[in-house]
């Protein structure tokens, strides 16, 4: 929840002042169509894009020499589009000489280009397939370099993986001193890392025509559904209200008396607001409506002090939280009301939310996982629709002053932490519609610094309370945060479990980088050699484990069983903490292995895995997704590595139902208590998700981090399924998993049913 909702004004005085200069193009007229595009007769489109490579022209007008920045607006029928200018600057057009952006759905997207020298012309590609669109904004706006440096320096900080941690002033000084070693100019390599940003891979469902399908709860089958409720609980929806638009706060307060459940009650406190048309207006629906209170504030206490003013209006058993520009589905108590006839003992419940832009489209939803303690800490994934018990509200102390910005992310982390698992609720349906305007953080959590640092005290002042020992710094991107946890104190050993058969080339670098690149200090290293014969290998495992006194050879002569082979070095291991790790695991960071005992010595943790990139620096695994591929796949499978993920959840730490054993962290007293890996029905795939379940059975929570990141050569030791024997042995271990686990792979906790079970890219169902 948050009052303003501002103009964007870190730029906005420098695009005034190129609206008024001819360093403002506005080409919009003057593109002319070259290739696979004819003007459409369908409404609401211009134009119709004929196959997969439409093209505009513009030869006049074009952009100035220097740094520009390119804007883009565009309605289509696509799931997600990405345009590209080419620019021709004597030589024609060329890819070296292009500009990639993909589009944000319901507003302007824009992007710094440089322009070496005068222009000929520029084609811009508007899509990358056939289909509808109309062009609503497109401008070229030239930019002083200073400006274009500060932007680019922002953007390479908060978003490029090799500038983590650094603050903006540092990236170009060290870019420059990179270039100058490369010999290369410094622009260049800070375009070529500016590009990367910008993610390249798009869902395959558009959200409007997802919505098209949606099957409406009507009118009719809601009261049918309302008859069916032997509970009808009266909830209280509280509304904060300082100066919003009067069109939005009409829509906010109308999304309340157009709900199908009747049993509520609209709680406002008008934070003393300047504009003498808001009272009016409250005035007039209180008056129309006895379930309808307000309060005026005589000064301005802020949203915390507001809030608690509305909760001194609340009757009901249970209380809703919108913002006074939001609104809320015509289902959205009614679902609330049914979720807690099936969960009486709720305390707090949550849905699922999109945004609605200026132009009353939706767009953008987020669809949640079921109760994630681990993602609540990095980012407050709950936001809206919150529901909550209002007796625990008040036990809690409501809202406190002091965390504007992030008061809802405070207030579900103490409601929470007075709760059981079974408690918590998610209702996997669209409730809220976050009103995403210029300045507002539904548009751009950028928007308010503040509220990220609201949302870093909320967090750390939790676990001063909860885990003491632990710390909480701001995450890669703003509003999620960063929990270091603790190693035990004395370290526990560690035993990295690596099976291995012959391809010395593969495991030498795998062990040599473990050894070279661990910062951990307490471990042993297993090699677990399945009948190697090449001599090299051989040789190579006499003389590391002769040169490093923390490796052991321990050999295994049995038939390929990838589980028997880990549950046999456990049963040398000497640690108390087991790393599952393949042996074409490469570190890329010292302290990777810190990182995840520190995550694996949590007693409520179970299995820990690690972010894995192919050799290309795309993702190999992001944790583990139930279902996708009829068992399991990988989420954000070839995402490129700086990738926000669903959510920004490539650098999140959350709980996931499974992670991948080609590096899997886990207490031995926890493999011993679930009977290790199922060496008799997974001889190869799927027994690190069939022991993740398990774990996570036996009561605790597994969890992923993208804080302990390494290479992963997939299957290159152990080669394809591409035999017969090999494929009826993959398709046996299917047909297990399904029978074993059944309907839990379809419905994973830590998913969303409205997301797809067949790619691995969080693309719509």
């Amino acid at each position: 929840m948050s009052y303003a909702k501002g103009l964007d004004g870190a730029s906005s005085w420098l695009h005034q002042l190129l609206e008024l200069t001819p360093l403002a193009v506005h080409p919009l007229r003057r593109l002319k169509p070259r290739n696979d595009l004819k003007p459409s007769t369908d409404q609401p489109w211009e134009w119709k894009a004929t196959d997969n490579d439409p093209q505009f022209m513009l030869t006049r007008g074009l952009p100035l020499p220097g740094w520009q920045m390119l804007e883009v607006a565009m309605d289509h029928d696509r799931p997600q589009v990405s345009v590209r200018l080419y620019l021709d600057t004597g030589d024609g057009f060329s890819e070296e000489e292009s500009v990639f952006l993909p589009l944000k759905s319901g507003r302007v997207t824009k992007r710094l280009f440089y322009v070496k020298k005068p222009l000929r012309a520029i084609r811009f590609d508007p899509m990358e397939d056939a289909g509808y669109f109309k062009l609503q904004h497109l401008r070229f706006s030239w930019l002083s370099p200073w400006f274009a440096h500060d932007r680019l320096a922002s953007r390479l900080a908060n978003m490029h993986y090799q500038w983590r941690g650094k603050g903006k002033t540092q990236v170009l000084p060290e870019l420059k001193r990179a270039a100058q070693e490369k010999e290369r100019h410094w622009r260049e390599l800070a375009l070529e890392q500016y590009d990367a940003t910008f993610e390249r891979y798009a869902p395959r469902l558009n959200y409007r025509h997802w919505l098209k399908n949606r099957d409406q709860l009507s009118h009719e089958k809601a009261q049918q559904l309302l008859a069916r409720l032997s509970e009808q609980p009266l909830i209280s929806v509280v509304v904060p209200v300082y100066n919003p638009s009067l069109d939005w706060l009409r829509e906010c307060l109308d999304s309340v008396r157009e709900q199908f459940y009747p049993h509520w009650q609209l709680c406002i406190a008008d934070d003393a607001s300047s504009d003498p048309e808001i009272k009016a207006l409250l005035e007039e629906y209180s008056s129309s409506d006895s379930r309808i209170k307000v309060i005026y504030r005589t000064e301005n206490g802020h949203i915390c002090a507001a809030s608690n003013s509305a909760l001194e209006l609340v009757e009901g058993e249970f209380l809703a939280l919108l913002d006074h520009d939001d609104c809320l589905s015509p289902d959205a108590l009614l679902r609330v009301a049914e979720a807690l006839n099936q969960n009486p003992e709720a305390g707090l419940l949550y849905s699922d939310e999109d945004k609605i832009g200026e132009d009353g489209e939706r767009f953008d939803p987020h669809f949640k996982p079921q109760w994630n303690p681990d993602l609540l800490l990095a980012q407050n994934y709950i936001s809206h629709l919150g529901v909550y018990r209002t007796a625990l509200v008040h036990e809690t102390g409501g809202f406190r002053e002091g965390y504007e910005g992030s008061q809802d992310h405070d207030l579900v982390l103490r409601v929470s932490a007075r709760l059981k698992s079974h408690q918590i609720v998610h209702i996997p349906h669209v409730l809220y519609h976050w009103r995403a305007v210029a300045g507002s953080t539904a548009q751009s959590s950028t928007e308010k610094d503040y509220t990220s640092l609201a949302g870093l005290n909320a967090v750390r002042d939790f676990l001063e309370h909860h885990a003491p020992e632990t710390t909480v710094d701001h995450g890669h991107y703003p509003n999620t945060y960063r929990i270091r946890w603790p190693l035990p104190n004395p370290l526990p050993m560690v035993s990295l479990l690596v099976p291995t058969r012959d391809r010395v080339e593969i495991l030498q670098p795998c062990v040599d980088a473990i050894l070279e690149r661990t910062d951990y200090s307490h471990f042993e290293l297993l090699i677990l050699d399945n009948g190697s014969v090449c001599r090299e290998t051989l040789d190579y495992m006499s003389e590391v484990k002769q040169r490093d006194p923390r490796v052991r050879v321990l050999h295994w002569n049995q038939p390929f069983n990838y589980s028997a082979i880990n549950n046999f070095g456990a049963s040398h291991a000497r640690g108390k903490i087991l790393a599952l790790v393949n042996n074409d695991i490469e570190p890329i960071h010292s302290d990777w292995l810190c990182e995840m005992v520190s995550q694996a010595s949590r007693p409520e943790i179970g299995c820990v895995g690690a972010k894995l990139y192919y050799p290309n620096d795309t993702v190999q695994h992001g944790g583990v997704i139930l279902g996708i591929g009829g068992v399991a796949g990988h989420a954000h499978k070839y995402f490129t590595r700086n990738a926000f993920g669903y959510f920004t959840r490539l650098h999140l730490a959350h709980n996931l139902s499974a992670v991948t054993a080609a590096c899997l962290v886990v207490r031995k007293a926890i493999f011993d208590e679930v009977g290790g890996l199922n060496a008799q029905h997974l001889t190869v795939a799927f027994n690190d998700v069939d022991f993740c379940l398990r774990v996570r059975e036996a009561g605790y929570r597994n969890l992923w981090t993208p804080y302990a990141e390494l290479y992963h050569h997939e299957s290159v030791s152990r080669g394809a399924d591409d035999s017969s024997y090999k494929r009826a042995r993959a398709q046996r271990e299917v047909e297990y998993m399904r029978r074993a686990w059944g309907d839990k792979l379809d419905s994973d906790p830590a998913y969303n049913p409205n997301l797809t079970l067949v790619h691995e890219d969080f693309s719509l169902r």
